[in-house]
């Protein structure tokens, strides 16, 4: 009797998923479309650092600056690790006593999702490794896809591209910036630069 009462319960959850799915495409659909600029600020979850992003209908997938790309294996899985240098941040406001110092920078770990081939103009294709990571922008918490690459020659370290603004509700304003009217917290670059010195081991 357990074991059919067990079987019962899965085939009723399982025949809800897709009206459950629906019901949330459906929300999403009828939630009125947020506008912001193509240039806004993002704050990356459980940092604190706040990075400028460009909104970028041109691209699918979002993109984030990153050095010392270095896959592993973790279990069965394919993770990567990486560093956010942050003296590539220098457009945000300084801490109380200064910029931040030149070799900090934030280290993170994250599974592979997949990879994507980049083609680029007068270059080789590139490689890329796409994970997901959480961020904040006009003061709500979203979570997407990013390419892992080396934005450090780029204007914006972040690119938002059309798989999140599609999955979010998003519109893009193309002649104005910094159009969000809520703030995500975030901690200055010098407060960062300080945590990471009192949080590496010392020999």
């Amino acid at each position: 009797m357990k074991l059919i009462a067990g079987l019962t319960l899965a085939a009723v959850l399982s025949s809800a998923m897709p009206v459950m799915a629906e019901e949330d495409a459906k929300t999403k659909a009828e939630r009125p479309p947020e506008s912001l600029g193509f240039v806004e600020w993002v704050v990356l979850q459980d940092t604190g650092l706040r990075l400028k992003a460009r909104l970028d209908t041109g691209a699918k997938t979002s993109s984030l600056h990153a050095v010392n790309i270095e896959p592993f294996e973790k279990g069965d899985e394919t993770w990567v690790s990486f560093q956010v240098p942050l003296a590539d941040h220098r457009d945000q406001e300084a801490g109380k006593n200064g910029p931040a110092p030149e070799d900090v920078t934030l280290e993170f770990e994250r599974p592979v999702e997949r990879t994507v081939k980049i083609k680029r103009k007068g270059a080789e294709s590139q490689r890329r490794y796409v994970i997901r990571m959480e961020f904040c922008i006009a003061g709500s918490t979203h979570e997407t896809e990013f390419s892992l690459t080396d934005r450090g020659r780029f204007s914006y370290p972040a690119l938002l591209g059309r798989r999140f603004m599609s999955d979010d509700n998003i519109l893009v304003t193309s002649s104005e910036s910094f159009l969000a009217e809520k703030e995500c917290e975030h901690q200055s670059l010098e407060d960062l630069a300080e945590s990471e010195h009192n949080t590496t081991p010392v020999d």
